[in-house]
C-alpha cells in the first residue's frame, strides 16, 4: 500500500473529467460504504445506479472469483459456456421476442450499438430522441443526449441526424417521425433529466407511430431497467414491447457490462459490422448471471415496487417549503427543490447519506434494490434535516 492519501495522487493525475467530492471510498457491503477513516454512509447512489444488489453481494463476488480462476477472456469469435448461459437467462427475462443480444462494456456502448443496429436493420439514417434525455457521452450517444453543455464542446463531431422532441409530447413525436426515421430512442424514466417517468399513453403512442412508419422503437433501460422501477423493465409499465432496448449499469452487479437487445424477428446484423474486444467476456458474463439470478430468485423488482411506493408516499405526504415536487417510479426518486441541489448533497454527505443530482435543482435517490425500510427511513430523516437547514 502507498503511504500517500488517495486524493493527493488522484488530483495530480486525474483527467479532470470528473468533479470530485471530498470523500475517499475504500470499502462497501450491502447498502453501506466506508471512507478511509471508517465513517459509514448509506449509498443512495448505488454507485451511479450500478449496485442493484448492493456492494460486494456474495453471489456476485463468488461468481467472479470462481470465473477468474477458470477463464477471464474469450472473444466472440469463439463460443463460450458462460456467454451461452447468459444469453439463455436474458432471453428468459426479456418479453416478447427480444432475444437477440450484442454484449459490450457499458451503457454508452450499448447506445452506440443500438444506433448502428437500427441503421443496419432499417437502412435509414435519421433518429428521433427527446429533450432532457441523457444517453451517454461517447460521440454517437452524445448526439442523442439533449443537454447542450455536453454536446456543444463537440459541435461538428457529433451526428446531425438526430431530432430532439419534447418528452411526453405526442404531437411533437408525430411531426418528427417520418419514413426516414431509423429509430425513436426514449427513456422509460428520464433520470439525469430530472426523474420524469414517461406517460403510459405516450409510450403506447410511440409504439403505434413506429409500427406505422417502419421506425424501430428503442427504449433506454440503462438506468431504470432490471427492476429499478418495480418491473423488470421500465417500458412494461406501459404494457408495450419495444423493438430494441439498451442495458448497462447494474447488469453485471458492478462488473462493466452493457447489452443491446432486439427482436429476433428483425434478424441478426451482418458479420463484421460491429464488434467489441471485451464484450461478452466470461468474467462479466458470470457476474451478470449471478446478478440476474439473484434479482429473479429474491423477487427484487417486486421489492423495489413496494419499497419505492412507500418511499414516494412518505416523501409526498410532507409539504416542505424547500420542495417543489416529488416524483419517481420504484426506487428512482426525484425531489425537485426550489433552490440548488449542491448544498443539500454536501450536507447529506456530512449526515452519512450519498445521493445524486439530476440537473441543478433535483435531488435524485437511487438506492440498491436490497435496501430495507429502516435504511430508507434514515435517508428520509437526513433529507428533511438537510432541507430544514437550507430553508
Amino acid at each position: 500500500m502507498i503511504d500517500i492519501p488517495a486524493f493527493t495522487i488522484e488530483d495530480q493525475h486525474t483527467s479532470g473529467a470528473y468533479p470530485k467530492r471530498p470523500l475517499t471510498v475504500v470499502r462497501g457491503q450491502g447498502c453501506t460504504v466506508w471512507d478511509e477513516q471508517g465513517n459509514a454512509y448509506i449509498d443512495a447512489t448505488s454507485g451511479q445506479g450500478v449496485a442493484l444488489l448492493g456492494h460486494c453481494h456474495p453471489a456476485v463476488t463468488s461468481a467472479v472469483a470462481e470465473q477468474a480462476g477458470t477463464l477471464v477472456t474469450c472473444p466472440e469469435i469463439f463460443y463460450n459456456d458462460r456467454r451461452a448461459e447468459l444469453y439463455h437467462l436474458l432471453a428468459s427475462l426479456t418479453p416478447g421476442d427480444l432475444n437477440r443480444f450484442f454484449l459490450c462494456n457499458s451503457g454508452a456502448e450499448a447506445i452506440e450499438g443500438a444506433i448502428k443496429v437500427a441503421a443496419l436493420l432499417t437502412g435509414r439514417s435519421q433518429i428521433v430522441a427527446t429533450r432532457r434525455s441523457f444517453h451517454g457521452r461517447t460521440l454517437g450517444a452524445l448526439a442523442l443526449t439533449w443537454n447542450p453543455k455536453y454536446r456543444e464542446p463537440f459541435a461538428g463531431l457529433t451526428s446531425n441526424a438526430v431530432t430532439h422532441v419534447t418528452y411526453n409530447d405526442l404531437e411533437a413525436a408525430e411531426q418528427a417521425i417520418t419514413d426516414e426515421t431509423a429509430a425513436v430512442v426514449v427513456e422509460a424514466v428520464q433520470g439525469e433529466g430530472g426523474v420524469y417517468p414517461a406517460d403510459a399513453e405516450y409510450l403506447q403512442a410511440l409504439r403505434r407511430l413506429c409500427d406505422e412508419s417502419g421506425a424501430l422503437l428503442v427504449t433506454d433501460e440503462i438506468q431504470v431497467g432490471l427492476g429499478r422501477t418495480g418491473r423488470w423493465f421500465g417500458f412494461q409499465h406501459a404494457d408495450i414491447v419495444p423493438d430494441m432496448m439498451t442495458l448497462g449499469k447494474g447488469l453485471a452487479g458492478g462488473v462493466p457490462m452493457g447489452a443491446v437487445c432486439w427482436r429476433d424477428s428483425l434478424g441478426p446484423i451482418p458479420g463484421g459490422t460491429h464488434g467489441s474486444t471485451f464484450g461478452g467476456n466470461p468474467l462479466a458474463c458470470a457476474a451478470a448471471i449471478a446478478t440476474l439470478t439473484t434479482l429473479r430468485d429474491e423477487q427484487l423488482p417486486d421489492r423495489a415496487a413496494q419499497n419505492g411506493q412507500w418511499l414516494l408516499d412518505v416523501l409526498q405526504s410532507k409539504a416542505h417549503p424547500a420542495v417543489r415536487e416529488v416524483r419517481g417510479q420504484g426506487l428512482i426518486i426525484g425531489i425537485e427543490l426550489r433552490g440548488r441541489v449542491t448544498p443539500v448533497l454536501k450536507r447529506l454527505q456530512e449526515l452519512g447519506i450519498l445521493a445524486l443530482p439530476a440537473g441543478l435543482n433535483v435531488l435524485r435517490l437511487l438506492p440498491p434494490l436490497i435496501i430495507n425500510r429502516d435504511e430508507l427511513q434514515t435517508v428520509i430523516d437526513a433529507v428533511w434535516e438537510a432541507l430544514d437547514e437550507q430553508n
